[in-house]
């Protein structure tokens, strides 16, 4: 009778015997674990699809559906939208747009960007089944609005045109269809330059006007200078830059050659740096 001792050799050679029969089941759990995750990934990413392929169009569409529903009182298959000129590209907006019904048919809605690269359209609402539809509210039957004064252009004002009290004149509006940033006082845009043509009658708003260039390099400045005993004398200087109001500019004496500071008040025209 023999007796067999374990040996650790042989202990091993057992254990290498064991691996090509365990491997199978390794390999078919290593492959259920990773299809399991695969598939986690593709639920999410399909997930999040729609909301990153959203175009500029589908986007805006969206935020006017939203206001329409809440301030025209409308459901979402009661209404749709006219289709845009095919001409026109909707551009992205990197703040939330702003909606309004500038007409009194209460049928165009208008919408802004007003980020720094500005931009507005306008889209048509068509009621899918008027019968069954709320008609939408007429002008007369919107919330009061409170009357505003406004500034307007006395005759067409065009791009580039140096902004005077003559040209504009200030009446009450009655504030329907206004536009916010309408100019209320004509002190606010003296000495203001357009950046776009404005129609006679038109109300002028914030965005139509820039500070203008009202001292130029090279041209005669009259300069005031305020002495101590309350007096002024003035006297004609050159200016060596460009200068917009309230801004320093750098003056030169022709006589004396003395270079002068001076703080812009008006066109040519400037007050002496204490």
């Amino acid at each position: 009778m023999r007796v067999k001792f374990s040996t650790p050799c042989s202990t091993a050679t057992q254990m290498l015997c064991q691996i090509p029969k365990a491997m199978p089941r390794l390999l078919w759990s290593a492959w259920r674990c990773a299809r399991k995750l695969a598939t986690l990934f593709l639920c999410v990413v399909a997930t999040q699809a729609p909301a990153q392929n959203l175009t500029a169009h589908e986007n805006a569409l969206n935020q006017v559906s939203q206001w329409v529903k809440q301030n025209l009182q409308l459901s979402e298959g009661q209404f749709s939208f006219a289709p845009l000129d095919s001409r026109v590209r909707v551009q992205g907006c990197d703040r939330a747009l702003t909606m309004d019904l500038p007409f009194a048919s209460r049928e165009t809605v208008r919408v802004r960007c007003q980020s720094d690269a500005p931009w507005q359209m306008y889209l048509r609402l068509v009621l899918v089944s008027p019968g069954s539809a709320p008609a939408l509210p007429r002008a007369s039957d919107a919330a009061p609005v409170s009357a505003r004064r406004v500034v307007v252009a006395t005759q067409l004002l065009r791009r580039g045109t140096m902004v005077s009290p003559e040209l504009l004149q200030e009446i009450d509006h009655s504030g329907h269809g206004l536009d916010p940033q309408a100019v209320t006082s004509i002190k606010d845009v003296e000495n203001a330059e357009m950046v776009r043509d404005i129609a006679a009658g038109t109300p002028l708003r914030s965005h139509d006007v820039k500070r203008a260039v009202l001292v130029k390099q090279g041209q005669s400045v009259l300069l005031t200078i305020v002495q101590g005993n309350g007096l002024s004398v003035t006297a004609r200087v050159d200016a060596l830059q460009d200068g917009k109001l309230g801004e320093q500019v750098r003056l030169k004496n022709p006589e004396s050659g003395r270079l002068v500071p001076g703080i812009v008040t008006g066109p040519n025209a400037a007050r002496a740096q204490q």
